[in-house]
Order: structure tokens, then sequence, then C-alpha cells
């Protein structure tokens, strides 16, 4: 059996190897979980029912063992087009030939009830939108990960059924299947205008699908997300690339918790071939309470009061010994053990493939700054609760003991720990806005404490992470790496956009991390624990252009800007890496990425508006 049909025993449409580049995916999602799904039809990735499951398909690992979901239309063998409907996550993919061109429709329906099953359903749906159009379709998961059977059951008028002791998977469609080895198939010919639909449920109920069930379920949907993203203030130059990223940040947000996790998927390698494969399907704090203030800035509150309601129970039941931890499950639990998949071979040979995280268990200390950077400006929009106050009080009283030590900092290296600059620099604004915070509020604190401990962080940074040799900020004292991360002084108000040591050491940053508009987090030395090499981080290239636009260089800024733009897919989705060649990197789509890209499109904006 081939294991992606084509019509021609060829293999899949542009990947000769059985994998399509990283970029060549978009994603579709009900705010619990979400779908890749390449360009050629494929749905390369879903884990149902939430985002940190076992994968139902996983081809994107595995292109033998990992399942798959094909839809095409066998019009021609041209590259397909894909986009998305627009202000929505309904994806289109095209097929476009000279006698007929088809057309598959994806999505997913949001669940935003507050009680009651979600539906857990992936829609697809082929259309001949001109000419007589011939579709295969090919079904075949694999149940965690690959590592569990299923049965395969064919019900005439409604579908087939997927058993497995993990769960049941019911396609439902108007289409007659056939069961080929652990999966189903079928080739069907539409006329011009005709329409055939398929609904994939998680222990769903093997009914048929009712007339009119697809357009009630599409219409939903696209109501859903165009009423969203009509909350969004943004009216500025790149308004098409601005709302992508919301609607990506949307998409990664799981509505039963508030919790928004850094990337759907897990071991997307950043750098070919790589070991540097990791599992993105959590929640960090630091992205969150980012992703918090990129949110807020074009409108969106309710995703920031979610967050702030998940953060406080993260912080009303922190642990003794790390305190807060530095990400959790979707659901608030900080056990998250990494474990290899030794039976996948990763995507395009890249192995281990991962799932868990041991940087779970790391000591960062610069999240305390992050989180209260995102709670200072979300008590400006909302007044935040005395009982996140007094968890978040607590917090800083184990912080005020332990922020002296050294830790594993922002890029969580897997080598020795250091007293890392930019855990310091988070460390002042903590207490610098924790301070703020209760005097603007009159809220009971040990303010005078407070000021004490981030003046003590204040001229760390300035006295031991200042090479006046270098004449540029370093990574830790006596270390003389350059580390992107500082980019953001003048971002959280540490540095004045003019301060000629910061001035100093964004020219440094720009002479030997940036190539063209491209930043490295730092120059690979193994002082991180890990020998291989990494893309370009695309976080840094954002940040980048707002610190280049905070040091008046606005139109410079928005040269790299425009550039960076260049790297995203054919959808407006980024990867958290850029490689030699301009492929993406590392796992698809990044959280973080889409929202540095929001702030410095919204303060470019207002820099160039000025001027």
């Amino acid at each position: 059996m081939e294991r992606f049909h084509t019509g021609d025993g060829a293999g899949r449409i542009g990947s000769p190897n059985g994998y399509l580049p990283i970029e060549e995916h978009g994603i579709v999602g009900d705010l619990r979980t979400v779908a890749l799904i390449g360009t050629d039809g494929t749905v390369d990735w879903f884990c149902p029912g939430r985002f940190d499951a076992p994968s139902l398909f996983g081809a994107l690992l595995d292109k033998e063992k990992g399942g798959y979901f094909s839809l095409n239309a066998r019009t021609s063998y041209a590259k397909p087009k894909q986009r998305y409907l627009a202000d929505t996550n309904i994806l289109l993919t095209r097929f476009q030939g000279k006698d007929a061109v088809g057309e598959v429709i994806d999505f997913m329906v949001p669940e935003t009830r507050p009680a009651g099953r979600a539906r857990d359903v992936l829609v697809r749906q082929a259309r001949a939108v001109r000419g007589r159009a011939r579709f295969e379709v090919a079904c075949h998961p694999a149940f965690d990960y690959g590592r569990l059977g299923h049965e395969v059951g064919i019900i005439e008028g409604v579908g087939a059924v997927f058993t497995s002791p993990l769960g049941r998977a019911v396609l439902r469609t108007n289409v007659s299947l056939k069961a080929e080895e652990c999966g189903v198939a079928a080739t069907f010919t539409l006329e011009e205008g005709e329409c055939a639909d398929f609904h994939l449920e998680w222990n769903g109920d093997p009914r048929p699908i009712t007339a009119g069930e697809t357009r009630e379920l599409f219409t939903r949907t696209q109501e859903f997300w165009r009423s969203w993203l009509g909350q969004s203030r943004y009216t500025g130059r790149w308004r098409e690339m601005v709302e992508r990223s919301a609607l990506t940040l949307k998409l990664l947000v799981y509505h039963p918790t508030g919790a928004l996790i850094a990337a759907p998927t897990t071991s997307l390698p950043e750098e070919p071939g790589g070991t540097r494969n990791w599992d993105y399907r959590y929640a960090w704090l630091r992205d969150a309470s980012f992703t918090v203030y990129s949110l807020m800035r074009l409108g969106f509150l309710e995703e920031a009061a979610s967050f702030m309601d998940w953060l406080r129970k993260r912080c009303e039941t922190a642990s003794a010994e790390h305190d807060i931890s530095i990400m959790y499950t979707i659901d608030g639990s900080d056990h998250i053990p990494e474990e290899t998949l030794d039976h996948l071979a990763g995507y395009n040979g890249a192995r281990p493939v991962r799932i868990g995280n041991g940087a779970a268990g790391q000591l960062q200390l610069d999240v305390y700054g992050e989180i209260m950077d995102s709670v200072y400006l979300y008590n400006k929009e909302v007044p935040i609760s005395y009982d996140l106050w007094t968890a978040l009080s607590k917090r800083l009283d184990w912080l005020s003991d332990h922020w002296a030590e050294p830790d594993k900092g922002i890029w969580e290296i897997r080598g020795p720990r250091q007293r890392f600059t930019y855990s310091a620099l988070m460390t002042w604004v903590a207490f610098e806005r924790a301070a703020s915070l209760a005097r603007d509020r009159g809220l009971p604190a040990p303010v005078e404490r407070w000021r004490k401990l981030s003046a003590q962080a204040y001229r760390f940074v300035q006295e031991q992470c200042w090479d006046p040799g270098l004449k540029t900020y370093v990574m830790y004292p006596g270390s003389q790496l350059l580390d992107a991360s500082l980019l953001v002084m003048p971002l959280v108000k540490f540095a004045g956009p003019t301060d000629p040591r910061f001035l100093s050491t964004l020219d440094t940053i720009s002479g030997e991390l940036v190539s063209d508009s491209l930043v490295n987090r730092y120059a690979i030395t193994g002082h991180d624990g890990i020998a291989d090499g990494e893309g370009t981080f695309s976080l840094c290239s954002f940040w980048y252009v707002e610190a280049l636009t905070r040091a008046g260089r606005a139109h410079e800024a928005r040269g790299v800007f425009e550039k960076m733009l260049t790297y995203s897919n054919h959808l407006g989705l980024f990867a958290e890496q850029i490689g030699h060649s301009g492929e993406a990197l590392g796992n698809f789509p990044q959280a973080f990425t889409h929202l540095a890209l929001i702030s410095a499109a919204v303060n470019l904006d207002q820099a160039l508006d000025r001027r």
C-alpha cells in the first residue's frame, strides 16, 4: 500500500522524500487542539482533544508509522495553493488543473461553552469548483504516536470507526469507503458545484451526516472568527500580518483553562537532521506573559483575563523548591517528564523524537519579571484581584531570597548554570513593576524592600554584566558572549532608547549576531550544552526591530521588519527559527514569534506616524 495516495504512484505532491517542508503547512483548531494540514491536503499532525494528547496523525514525525489523513483533487500536478478565508482560521487548499479545479475546505469548530463535552470534530469538505474533479481520500490513524494498534470498521451510510484502547475516532462521510490495512480510502468524482463531506470526530457517535450539517458548522465557525477578530483595534500598515498573528495566537489558547501553549508540535528540528528537537505543547509562563501584552495592545482583553485567572491558580499552588515552574501543562500540572519515542524516525530523519520537556524542572529566574510586567500592564486596563496580588506577593518573597542564584536562563541551556544578565534584568523588572503597582493601587506590600532589591539587580547588570573593553552587555559576567535577549532593555524601560551603553550593545549585536534581517540568539560555542547548531531566531529579529525603533532608527527598523515578513510562509505563519536557505526550522507555528511581530508592528507604526 502506498502511504500517500497520488493517483500516479509518485509520492506526495512536492515532497520526493515523503516530508513536506515545515513551512508548507497551515493550521486549523477549536481552542483545544489544532491540526497541521499540508499544501497537498494531508493532515500531518493532529492530537485529538487537547494539544498535548498522544497524536492520532503524526506523519510529520514518521511518514510510515505516524498516521495521516489525506484529501486531495487529482486535477493537476502543479503545486496546490493554500490560503485562509478572510478574517478566519478556515483553510482552503486549491488544486488547479486545465480541465478541472478542486478545493478542500478544512476547519475545526471553536468550542467556548462553559459546560458540556466539546465536539472535537475536524471538518473537511471536497468541492468541484470547475469541471469534473476527481478526488482521493485516505485516512490511516496511528493511535498514541503509533504505539497502539486499532480496529477498523466500515458502516454503510455512515463512514468508518477506528477503535483503540485509547479512544475511538469516527469518520463520518457521504462517500463510500473501502478498508485497506489499518485505514480506509476512496476515489470519487464530483461534478461542478458538488461537494463531499468528511467529519472526523473524537469519541463521536457513528451516525450519518445530516443535510445542511456541514454548512451550519461552517457558518458557526466563520462567524466566530470574524466576530472575535472584529475586536481588534489595530489599523496600522501591516494589518493583514498582525491580524493573522492574532488569529494564530488565539488558536494556541486552551480555552477551558486559559493556558497558552508555545507551539502545537513536538520535535521539529532546529537544525536539519539535528538533535535540538523539543516538545513545545505546553504553557511557558514567559511566552504567555508576553502574549498577554501583545493581545491587549490589539484590544483582546478576554484572553488576558483568562490568563490572569490561570496565573493566580499557578501562584497559589507553587512548590517550595522552585516556587513557580517555568512551564505547565494546559491544565496546570508542572509534572512534564521528558521521554524519547525511539520507534519514530523523526521529521526527515531528525531524531530523537521527544514528548514531555526536561526543561520543566529548570530554574529560570527571568519568568518573575515577565509575569509582573504582564500583570502591571493588565492592571492598567482591569484592576487585578486581591487574591492574585496576595499570591504574587508570596512569589516575590521567594524571589527576594533566590534572585542572586545562578540559573538556566531564558534559552534553557542544558549546560552549567550561570548568573545570566537577562535573568538579573528581569529581576529588576519584577520588583520595579511590583513596587509601582503597589504604589499606584495602594496595595499592601513591602515596597521599600522591593525598591532596594530592584536597585541591587540594576547595579548588578550595570556593574557586573557590562564589559568596558567590548563596550557591550554580555550574556553573564566574565563571559564575553553576546546575547540577543538583551535587546529587550529599552522595551522593558531598563535603558532609555538612546542610552549610550545600550546603543553600543545594539551596534555590537548588529555586527556580530545579525545577518540581513535574521538574528541569532547567541554565537554557538558549546556553552549551552548541545553540540548541534541551529537557525536564526525569529523572535530576536522582531526584538531587533523594536530596539531599532526605540533607538530612533525607524526607517532602518522598517526595512528589517518588512524583510522579516518575507520569511513567513504562504499563510503568514512563522516557525521558531529560519535556516540558512530561508527554510522554517523548529516547532510550528511559534507563539513567541507572532507576539513579538505584533509588538514590533504596533511600536513601529507609532514611530513612523510621529515622523
